[in-house]
């Protein structure tokens, strides 16, 4: 196995990763962003504000964009089976 190949799988697996992850992280930081404006024009400083509408947006968000993600997922598991004879030898 060529260091390219390494890189390449690397890299696939990253980008993978981060385009799996992208839905709920930006679902956590747009819910975040809207419970810190929330709290700066109303004055109210409670940290447990922003835990509730932040989990019930990602459970929300993981229930919309679960089968998406599990499909990126198994595509690149089978991708990898597929060429596993690569890695031998």
């Amino acid at each position: 196995m060529s260091p390219e190949m390494v890189i390449s799988w690397a890299e696939q697996g990253v980008f993978t990763i981060l385009l799996i992850s992208g839905p709920l992280l930006i679902t956590a930081l747009g819910i975040g962003l809207a419970v810190s404006i929330f709290q700066a024009t109303t004055q109210i400083q409670e940290q447990t504000l922003a835990f509730i509408p932040k989990i019930a947006g990602v459970l929300i968000a993981l229930v919309i964009f679960g089968p998406w993600m599990l499909s990126q997922a198994l595509s690149l598991a089978e991708e990898i089976f597929s060429n596993l004879h690569q890695f031998i030898g």
